[in-house]
């Protein structure tokens, strides 16, 4: 199985742990991180060349992707203030 890029650990590589308490304590957190990696690995297989949607679709879900990683930032930052 290839590893696929872009996952949150690689995305937060020194808050894997601050990732974890997230997942067990903050459920607007989960879900989230449930809709970016399902963007995310939907990219991935696009890059891939497994799906081959319209080059319109495939930037729409780079776009959301973005949208997703700037609010789980914004998240992870709050939570490194608040420790």
């Amino acid at each position: 199985m290839s590893h696929t890029p872009h996952e949150l650990a690689d995305e937060f590589p020194n808050d894997h742990a601050l990732l974890h308490e997230l997942k067990l304590h903050n459920s607007h957190f989960v879900t989230l991180a449930d809709r970016y990696h399902e963007v995310n690995g939907e990219i991935h297989r696009i890059e891939a060349g497994v799906e081959t949607p319209s080059d319109e679709y495939a930037e729409t879900l780079k776009k959301k992707r973005l949208g997703l990683i700037d609010e789980i930032s914004g998240i992870v930052a709050k939570a490194k203030a608040e420790a």
